[in-house]
């Protein structure tokens, strides 16, 4: 994979991270989505949402030399993934969008989106630490 289409799909991830959240919260008006999952999806969650997707995007050009902030990328998607298996589980889909459609889509995709950003950042962390053009400053 070229470094153009990296960058580009950090940009990707980040845009989905902030606008996923303004859109489906509806600029953080949405209650049936915060309440839905309150500890995750409640204001302080939707902004660290933003927060994460700040940081994909602020690294989007430098990923290689930050391949242990990648490996970071990597677990936390993989906790957001095991929050919504876990909410899954034990809560009804069908529910959520007989109460608000933007709730539903959002937890409907949040989890996969996120597994597949995190494959993505896995890729990339293994990528980069290959790379012989890498120097290591520990």
């Amino acid at each position: 994979m070229k470094p153009t289409s990296i960058s580009k799909i950090f940009l990707f991830a980040g845009l989905s991270n902030i606008l996923g959240v303004l859109i489906f919260s509806k600029f953080f008006t949405n209650d049936v989505m915060m309440e839905a999952q309150p500890m995750v999806m409640g204001h302080f969650g939707l902004v660290a949402f933003i927060l994460w997707g700040l940081a994909y995007i602020t690294v989007r050009q430098n990923y290689a030399l930050v391949p242990w902030l990648l490996a970071v990328f990597v677990v936390e998607k993989l906790v957001y993934v095991l929050v919504w298996l876990n909410w899954l589980y034990s809560n009804s889909l069908g529910s959520l969008y007989e109460q608000d459609l933007f709730a539903g889509l959002f937890f409907s995709i949040y989890g996969i989106n996120d597994l597949l950003f995190g494959l993505f950042f896995g890729f990339v962390f293994f990528k980069v630490r290959k790379s012989p053009f890498l120097v290591n400053r520990d």
